[in-house]
């Protein structure tokens, strides 16, 4: 009866599994870094004492980072993309950031 009840329980941990790759494309592995990836972006930009990056959102899609939202200036546009860049994990960065108008 146990022995059932463990088979039962797997199969249906295993696809659970499955059928969260098959809904996004990706592994559950995959989503888990790609999360920690985002989050330790976020956490670098957030440290970062020379600029506030309050106004840039991350995104990671398989160790692809994106980088939309606003900065003051083209050398804060370089800075957050080196600092992603800096991540472990990061494969490539996009910077979509646009620059403020004054």
């Amino acid at each position: 009866m146990i022995t059932l009840f463990a088979r039962v329980a797997l199969g249906i941990a295993f696809l659970s599994i499955v059928g969260c790759q098959s809904t996004t494309g990706k592994t559950a592995g995959q989503t888990m870094d790609d999360s920690t990836i985002t989050a330790a972006v976020q956490a670098k930009l957030s440290s970062d004492r020379i600029s506030n990056f309050s106004r840039v959102d991350v995104d990671t899609e398989r160790g692809v980072v994106t980088l939309n939202g606003v900065v003051k200036s083209t050398d804060q546009k370089t800075r957050v993309a080196e600092l992603a860049r800096a991540v472990n994990g990061v494969k490539s960065v996009n910077n979509n950031l646009q620059i403020q108008q004054p």
